[in-house]
């Protein structure tokens, strides 16, 4: 029996692997022991930051909610039990939005957060 090569199917492997690296510097996308070396650790880093991404956002949102509930006479924690009181079901994302675009409806919500808090002591 004849002996098999594997030789298009290596090719498009590494071209496929070089193709990823295409952006590294020295070795990394020039030798393919290297470049295969770099990718990998490169779609670690990609799936990490991906899920960094999103805590980072949420950080931004509490911090931006914060600032503009300090203006309306609140802090965050005192606004978000209020809102839950309330019963008003918005996400941090756009409570975010509100604080930045539209701070009278900000306001506005600040205000009814206030109002349920203060229902709730009384």
């Amino acid at each position: 029996m004849p002996r098999v090569r594997s030789r298009v199917q290596t090719r498009r492997r590494h071209k496929k692997v070089m193709l990823y690296t295409k952006g590294h510097r020295g070795k990394r996308r020039t030798n393919y022991k290297v470049a295969h070396q770099s990718m990998i650790h490169s779609l670690r880093y990609a799936t990490d930051h991906r899920r960094e991404r999103r805590r980072d956002f949420r950080r931004l949102w509490i911090i931006r909610i914060n600032a503009a509930a300090r203006e309306n006479g609140l802090t965050y924690g005192r606004l978000i039990n209020g809102l839950s009181l309330a019963g008003i079901d918005l996400d941090r994302k756009s409570l975010s939005e509100l604080a930045i675009v539209d701070s009278s409806a900000f306001t506005t919500i600040c205000e009814q957060a206030r109002n349920a808090l203060e229902s709730k002591a009384a």
